[in-house]
C-alpha cells in the first residue's frame, strides 16, 4: 500500500469524525447520554443523523444554527424534506 493511499485512508476517517461524531457530540451531548440499555442508543444515534442530515440536504453547513433555527418552527424540517 502506498502512502498516499494510506494518507488518502486517514483523511477520510478524519472527515466522517469531524463531520459527523464530531457535531453529534458537541451539538446533541453524545457522549454525556445516559441512554445504554437496549435499541436506545442506536435508536438515538440514527434520529440524530436524520437531524443533521435534513438540516445538511437544506444547505446549511452550520448545524448549531440550523437546529436553533428549526426550532422556533417545527416544521422547517418537514418542508425541507417535502413532507408538507
Amino acid at each position: 500500500m502506498s502512502g498516499a493511499r494510506i494518507a488518502a485512508w486517514i483523511r477520510g476517517h478524519w472527515k466522517i469524525e469531524n463531520q459527523l461524531h464530531h457535531v453529534r457530540d458537541t451539538m446533541f451531548a453524545e457522549d454525556a447520554s445516559t441512554i445504554r440499555t437496549g435499541h436506545l442508543p442506536r435508536v438515538m444515534a440514527g434520529l440524530r443523523n436524520l437531524a443533521i442530515s435534513v438540516c445538511r440536504q437544506d444547505g446549511r453547513t452550520n448545524i448549531a444554527a440550523a437546529t436553533r433555527h428549526n426550532a422556533r418552527h417545527p416544521g422547517r424540517p418537514l418542508a425541507a424534506l417535502g413532507w408538507t
